[in-house]
């Protein structure tokens, strides 16, 4: 017997795949493509897409956080949240990078997550925290990969290609600039209040397996505001910009990524 999930599942790939051909057909032939129609079709998809992410997670013994539902919960907020870009900034071309994503993180999530496997009972302020805590790392991964197309384009620029792949497919260096910066205040925003969580909620916030964690999360967090405070101070782009980013996320990935890997996939905790 087909299960609901599946059909969403099905649905919410019939959705993503349709406004990825719709977009990408206009986007070739250089024809505006109608960006009501892109919202109602992806708003489709994202709404499916967290119905099967609420079977998936939502448990009566608590939340589960197993790597593949994190992977689809990642991949689906990454998607809202460059559709909600797009609305005032003319980057409506970057859905193409983030609907293969999302329909990536939907296929991972039904098909691997483990049912109560990885199921803890929290309270409503620790949850709090876990779930900014995800919010911040996905718009902080979406400001990483902004930063490499930056790199891409002013590599492009400044050896003066015939030949230009990515400062033609992708809007122009200043507005993705100034989306990059979007991300950054978003992301930064969202891990202050993370972190501010985590510190009233966690009982044990430097348990064995959360130190590393929350000194490079602290670490990058120094990171992230010193670029916004050197960016809005000192005018500090460009280069620069693309750099701290980097570097910035690099410190989170090590802190969250590698150690969920560790407990889950080799300790299996």
């Amino acid at each position: 017997m087909i299960s609901l999930p599946l059909v969403y599942t099905i649905l919410a790939l019939i959705a993503y795949t349709t406004s990825f051909w719709y977009l990408f057909m206009h986007l070739m032939s250089k024809r505006a493509p109608n960006h009501w129609f892109i919202g109602v079709v992806l708003g489709l998809g994202l709404l499916l897409h967290a119905a099967v992410l609420y079977n998936n997670m939502i448990t009566p013994s608590g939340i589960n956080y197993d790597v593949f539902n994190l992977m689809s919960f990642t991949s689906g907020l990454m998607l809202l949240l460059s559709v909600l870009f797009s609305t005032y900034r003319p980057v409506i071309a970057l859905n193409l990078l983030g609907i293969p994503v999302a329909a990536l993180g939907l296929i991972l999530g039904f098909a691997f997550s483990v049912p109560r496997q990885f199921i803890e009972m929290h309270s409503l302020g620790l949850d709090t925290h876990i779930i900014l805590s995800l919010s911040a790392y996905a718009v902080l991964l979406m400001a990483t990969i902004q930063a490499v197309l930056m790199w891409l384009q002013n590599r492009e620029l400044k050896k003066k290609q015939k030949k230009r792949v990515w400062v033609n497919l992708l809007p122009p260096l200043q507005v993705m600039e100034s989306l990059l910066f979007d991300m950054l205040i978003t992301g930064f925003a969202l891990l202050t209040v993370a972190l501010g969580f985590g510190f009233f909620t966690v009982e044990n916030f430097f348990a064995q397996h959360l130190a590393h964690k929350t000194a490079f999360s602290i670490i990058s967090w120094f990171v992230y505001g010193a670029l916004l405070l050197g960016h809005y101070k000192f005018g500090w782009r460009g280069q620069k910009a693309i750099r701290f980013t980097i570097i910035g996320f690099f410190l989170l990935a090590i802190g969250f990524i590698g150690s969920k890997f560790i407990l889950e996939m080799i300790l299996h905790r």
